[in-house]
């Protein structure tokens, strides 16, 4: 079994080395990546290759893995948590969260750097705080939680609608938020994400067997010795760190946390999260890339955002 585990995680290694390497080779147009690698790797950026890969390529590919792996690690937690199949980062809350308080960015302050991803993870923060602090004071059952998401993702998005009427710039701004996908993103973009989700997904990973208890049941959890409610909460807070630290830069990117846990318990089993979680990183990394990748050669020279292309995928399969 551990030899199997090994070699599934190798294997989904290197499908993320090969879904990095056509990002960041393929698109409208076909560069010479070999060529271009070692023209930046010497300090230089002087062909079109080399500037297309530093500028637009490599950019894009870094957004897509780490986005891809940080919902799919959040769709896996929250899964684990819950005890629900269904559950992923949308449910509870945290991309409404994060999409009102973008455009209430978006109007307090037009035009700020900086200020629409900041508002992104500040609401996805808030929002799985609220949930958490509604379902705590009931109880903080597993069902209860879930509610509370709906319930409190309703309100949201009611106060997003109520923001895009009084301020009808930020429909025109915000559009590519509601949509999500990685057109135009930067370096400048990714470097206040990257810092908290790295760190996320190593201790998530370095949690893996309290996960396992917790997925025992509350009983058993609570006779093994964990802290039931404090182990959640933390679970939970890690899940919310990484799907607001994405969608801060992706924007509303749906169906990856529901769709990746699902794959890699149907290829390792109802196995130790010690393994599914790793697994989850790569495979969501690795499936966000080849997605946007096929947003932008399916009609190229013209593109569609990667959030229509997964919500077009993720719809069946939920």
């Amino acid at each position: 079994m551990r030899s199997k585990a090994a070699l599934g995680l190798l294997g989904l290694g290197l499908l993320v080395v090969a879904s990095a390497a056509l990002g960041a080779a393929v698109g409208s147009t076909v560069i010479d990546l070999p060529a271009a690698l070692w023209e930046l790797l010497d300090g230089e950026a002087a062909s079109p290759d080399a500037r297309i890969l530093l500028h637009v390529r490599l950019p894009r590919v870094c957004a897509s893995l780490l986005c891809g792996s940080a919902l799919a690690v959040s769709g896996m937690l929250i899964q684990a948590v819950l005890s629900n199949p269904l559950a992923s980062p949308n449910v509870i809350g945290v991309n409404a969260g994060a999409g009102f308080c973008t455009f209430l960015a978006m109007a307090i302050a037009p035009g700020m750097a900086g200020a629409a991803p900041l508002g992104a993870f500040i609401g996805a923060l808030t929002a799985t705080l609220l949930v958490y602090a509604v379902a705590a004071g009931a109880g903080a059952g597993k069902l209860t939680i879930i509610l509370a998401g709906v319930a409190v993702s309703s309100i949201f998005t009611a106060g997003t609608n109520t923001i895009k009427t009084f301020f009808p710039d930020t429909l025109y701004n915000g559009s590519t938020f509601l949509i999500g996908g990685f057109s135009g993103v930067s370096f400048a973009n990714l470097s206040p994400a990257w810092l908290m989700i790295l760190p996320a997904l190593a201790l998530a990973c370095l949690l893996a067997r309290p996960t396992d208890v917790l997925c025992l049941g509350e009983e058993t959890a609570h006779s093994l010795g964990l802290p039931v409610k404090a182990t959640r909460f933390g679970l939970i807070l890690i899940a919310c760190v990484l799907a607001g630290a994405a969608v801060s830069f992706s924007g509303q990117v749906s169906f990856v946390g529901l769709l990746c846990p699902h794959i890699v318990r149907r290829l390792f089993g109802q196995g130790r999260h010690r393994v599914l979680l790793p697994a989850a990183a790569l495979l969501g990394a690795s499936f966000v890339t080849l997605c946007d990748l096929l947003s932008r050669v399916l009609f190229a020279p013209y593109e569609i955002p990667v959030g229509i292309l997964l919500s077009f995928l993720g719809g069946p399969f939920f």
